[in-house]
């Protein structure tokens, strides 16, 4: 994620190498509209995630794909939740080039370096249970066991995977959590501000935590995964490609002109679905993880290029966050039959009307009247 409002902080004229007006003027323009953007993005994107791990945990859809996309839903949501007093502290109530007393308190600034640890984190965690979507879906395809005890045993293997992932993603940002400081600095009118301590990435004059912390998070947790993702997403649109050509090889040898079994049509709805999933976080993802890179190892791009497409890059990421309901509502016929059935079931409880039931008796000769309302034991 950018840290653009807390990082520039360097004073003195910088060596320009890769400065580029153009960009520069994207960046500062886009900056003054990126936070009502991006709280628009995330007030959309929380609640559908909520669909979503809503949708998935009902009993029917409880499959090892859907539960790694439960997870996901999880770490989507709570990359928006964070974001969000992020971007109206440090964009929306001061300006995201600015410095301040005010602005720059010795609270807001910690909360940026828990926020930006745990948003790495989150996104660590997303881009390795994407790794492991592809995989799943792979193995699925391929393999011909069936039955209830193999679902079930899937079950617990996907979640075994989603547990490691999200404590080998803690650990792998252990040297991340360690790389970053908080300096106090002397200000205006006898105040004081507090900005993020100076990295000099790319001057040969780096420290050994930050430099590996560097390495590992641009490796592990954004080129390999995408490697990764691109060799497993070829395969299942290799395995894509295969399937509808035996499909039409076996019509046109029965001499039928009917479509492919239903089966075949969810199978491959779903592998697309999931190959379009995985095709967003591979787009967000890989070119952090080259800019990164480049970061290390060539001096000023880092305030150069970087900052200046922090605020683009956060965006991406968030639209990719926000999108998932979507796209399973439109490719997913069994997703969108139980998102409907379960909401209108919970609306129709909720305004379903009380009837009443008049009943009468007689007491010392004289008729009696009672009104007695109640609900209907089956509402449908």
């Amino acid at each position: 994620m950018n840290t653009t409002a807390a990082v520039a902080t360097t004073s003195g004229p910088p060596m320009i190498v890769y400065h580029t007006e153009t960009l520069n003027t994207f960046s500062r323009w886009y900056s003054t509209i990126h936070g009502y953007v991006s709280i628009i993005i995330c007030v959309f994107g929380i609640p559908m995630n909520i669909i979503n791990i809503i949708v998935l945990t009902r009993k029917k859809l409880q499959t090892p794909i859907n539960s790694v996309l439960t997870w996901l839903a999880v770490a989507d949501m709570a990359t928006m939740m964070s974001y969000v007093p992020f971007a109206f502290h440090f964009y929306i109530s001061y300006s995201a080039n600015s410095m301040s007393a005010e602005k720059n308190t010795w609270g807001w600034m910690h909360f940026l370096l828990v926020y930006l640890n745990f948003s790495s984190t989150a996104h660590t965690i997303s881009i390795w249970l994407c790794v492991a979507l592809a995989i799943f879906r792979h193995s699925h395809i391929h393999s011909p066991a069936k039955g209830n005890l193999t679902r079930m045993r899937r079950i617990i293997r996907a979640r075994v995977v989603v547990g490691i992932i999200f404590i080998a993603s803690i650990i792998l940002m252990i040297p991340n959590y360690l790389s970053h400081s908080i300096d106090e600095w002397p200000w205006k009118d006898n105040t004081t501000i507090y900005v993020f301590e100076k990295w000099n990435l790319g001057s040969g004059n780096v420290k050994p935590m930050i430099l590996v912390s560097l390495i590992l998070y641009s490796c592990l947790a954004k080129l390999v995964p995408c490697v990764l993702i691109i060799i497993y997403g070829a395969l299942l649109l290799i395995t894509l490609n295969n399937t509808r050509l035996k499909s039409k090889k076996r019509m046109s040898g029965n001499g039928s002109v009917n479509q492919p079994s239903r089966r075949n049509r969810d199978m491959s709805r779903t592998t697309m679905m999931l190959l379009i999933v995985i095709v967003l976080f591979l787009v967000t993802e890989l070119p952090q993880g080259v800019l990164i890179m480049c970061c290390i190892f060539l001096k000023d791009f880092f305030e150069e290029v970087y900052i200046p497409l922090g605020d683009s890059m956060d965006i991406i990421a968030l639209v990719n966050s926000s999108v998932n309901f979507v796209l399973y509502c439109s490719m997913s016929q069994e997703f969108r039959r139980t998102f409907i059935n379960h909401f209108w079931k919970c609306g129709r409880q909720k305004r379903r009307p009380q009837r009443s039931l008049v009943s009468s008796h007689y007491n010392n000769d004289q008729l009696h009247a009672s009104l007695t309302e109640f609900l209907p034991l089956n509402p449908e």
